[in-house]
């Protein structure tokens, strides 16, 4: 297929290369633009080739005049200026007899008129540049849809902490809708109503920017929902067990759920989501077409009747067996086909996915990440996107594109969420989902790479002297009549016993014992009500590291970070290596520079 879009005229599809810019540098193309200087109120903008400037007349009376009496006599022109040496010096320079101005006798007038031309064109080209330059963006930002972020749950996990660089991962939450509005269903088949879930996928870009993974969740995962927000404002139920992609379907619209589904998902990871997309049929086809189709592999030839398993025959061949090039429908067909291809689940055609994004991030990288290759592929995907209101920009979508230029492909990798089959559902397999889940917290990749290390730099100052006298002991921290309530921030089971136990040890009294609102606190805190700042200093004596943290309440909090439970561990325990991500969820692991043919099918039957 062509790269135009389904439903496009051809000069759509090629808008991006009819603008002068890319004939220029392209200057800044990731920031948002920004509003023009202002600008003196005796200032006069310069004439562009588009328009005719203004005749001026200076030192000739009634100027105006006789050019308003030139063009009721119907006249073609306005007289010249008036030039000095009088009309008699006009007339000899137009007779080439020299003269006052211009004409061979005229010194540099020849010189003086080229250089006229060539200013007059550099400021018409830039002027291009900067007018076309603003349309592209103006036409992306135009093409991008929003959805409210009132519907996001308000019990939501820590945003990140920083690294020691400075550096916060970030997890996008990628969504393909089956919605069959618009144009969707000649691409989707079939006429059903509202949306549903496709495709999900959690991408973490590790705070380094050189390690990045894909988590794909099973459609029909049991999993717990919790309260959603309905079109007509209300809100669900929390539901304890229910189909995963059934998120996206709640209050049953075209444009589907995205913020149900995204609150789905930080309920179940921990993780919070800085990033939701979701891209509809019409988008994807586009997209793939845009990039000048994507390299596939099947193992098997693929027919109608598999793509359509009501059609009741085999018909026609649509996919041959092997390698081979996709784009537009055929890249759809490819991403949704489930029958006729190893075990026919869904499963499998989470691989076949996986598979696709490898190559198209594999096909892009290779064209190279700027702003000929994104452009283009940015206004085919953004005529059909809905984006959360932190991406709703055509600058910040492609900053973010940017952000992952110089990850390696290999440490691009796709996986699927820990599973077995549970009857004719999915169960999520424990405790190897929540490992997965506290690795990319952490910051630890597949292979057991800390993501987060800071590599210190090298010191020109010279050592300090080593003192062989024994360090003093820390003076001991006395807690008698202090009160202190001991949460656990994080996800590491048993951590609040041994800070009970250091607490108790040094006389202070212990009250409520029991987990955070949310477990992804990467430092320890010590929050205090009115007055309380010198018993809450003592508390942080106790816990090196610990933070003070004022609050409107009474009483002493100590919510114990991840800093303390890498140091502890699980009923303060001395900390050993952190537990690593199981070798079943590692070894299937699929890099996005992974053979096309490889592994793009599950079960016996997959061939």
């Amino acid at each position: 297929m062509s790269g135009q879009r389904p439903g496009s005229s051809d000069h759509d599809a090629e808008w991006w290369r009819d603008d002068v810019s890319y004939g220029a540098p392209y200057r800044d193309p990731y920031q948002e633009q920004q509003p023009a200087a202002q600008q003196p109120r005796d200032y006069q903008p310069q004439p562009t080739p588009r328009q005719e400037p203004r005749q001026a007349v200076p030192g000739q009376q009634g100027g105006r005049a006789e050019a308003r009496r030139a063009q009721q006599q119907g006249r073609a022109e306005v007289p010249p200026p008036a030039r000095p040496g009088g009309r008699a010096a006009d007339r000899a320079a137009a007779k080439g007899k020299g003269g006052a101005r211009g004409g061979p006798a005229g010194p540099g007038g020849k010189k003086r008129n080229q250089k006229k031309v060539v200013a007059w064109v550099a400021t018409g080209a830039l002027a291009l540049v900067v007018l076309t330059g603003g349309a592209i963006y103006l036409k992306l930002n135009g093409n991008i849809s929003t959805f409210d972020s009132d519907g996001l749950s308000s019990d939501r996990p820590d945003a990140a902490a920083p690294d020691a660089n400075g550096n916060t991962p970030i997890n996008v939450l990628l969504i393909g809708s089956d919605s069959r509005a618009g144009g969707n269903a000649d691409l989707g088949g079939g006429e059903d109503g509202g949306a549903r879930s496709d495709t999900t996928i959690l991408l973490h870009v590790y705070a380094d920017r050189k390690h990045a993974v894909g988590v794909s969740f099973p459609r029909d995962a049991m999993v717990a929902r919790p309260k959603c927000k309905l079109p007509n404002g209300k809100w669900t139920k929390e539901e304890t067990s229910i189909q995963f992609n059934s998120a996206f379907s709640v209050g049953e619209t075209d444009a589907g759920n995205p913020a149900c589904t995204q609150n789905t998902v930080e309920k179940l990871t921990g993780l919070r989501v800085d990033h939701t997309i979701v891209v509809n049929f019409q988008g994807f086809a586009a997209m793939t077409s845009a990039v000048g189709g994507v390299t596939v592999c099947l193992p098997n030839a693929i027919y109608e009747g598999n793509l359509n398993p009501n059609l009741g025959h085999k018909g026609k061949q649509i996919f041959p067996k092997g390698e081979q090039t996709v784009s537009g429908q055929k890249a759809l067909d490819y991403v949704r086909l489930r029958h006729g291809v190893g075990d026919g689940s869904d499963i499998g055609r989470m691989k076949r996915q996986q598979a696709f994004l490898s190559a198209l991030i594999k096909d892009v990288k290779s064209k190279g990440m700027d702003a000929t290759t994104l452009l283009p592929l940015a206004n085919a995907a953004t005529k059909s996107l809905i984006v959360d209101e932190g991406l709703g920009s055509a600058a910040k979508l492609l900053s973010f594109a940017m952000s992952m230029k110089n990850i390696d492909l290999h440490n691009i990798q796709f996986i699927t969420t820990p599973w077995r089959f549970d009857g004719s559902r999915v169960a999520l397999v424990k405790p190897d989902v929540d490992v997965l889940w506290q690795a990319l917290k952490s910051g630890r990749t597949l292979d057991g790479q800390d993501a987060n290390v800071a590599v210190p730099a090298p010191s020109s100052a010279p050592a300090a002297p080593v003192s062989s006298a024994p360090a003093a002991p820390p003076a001991p921290v006395k807690g008698t009549g202090i009160k202190v309530s001991v949460y656990n921030g994080t996800t590491t089971a048993g951590l609040t016993t041994g800070a009970v136990n250091a607490l108790k040890e040094s006389k202070f009294t212990v009250g409520t014992v029991g987990n955070a609102s949310t477990q992804t606190h990467a430092t320890t805190v010590v929050q205090y009500g009115p007055g309380q700042k010198a018993s809450a200093q003592t508390v942080a004596d106790l816990f090196p590291g610990a933070t003070l943290e004022s609050s409107t309440r009474a009483g002493i909090n100590l919510v114990l970070g991840k800093d303390y439970a890498a140091a502890h561990g699980a009923a303060g325990t001395p900390a050993t290596t952190p537990t690593a991500i199981p070798s079943s969820i590692a070894e299937a692991a699929r890099p996005a520079d992974t053979a096309a043919c490889d592994d793009v099918s599950y079960g016996p039957a997959g061939g």
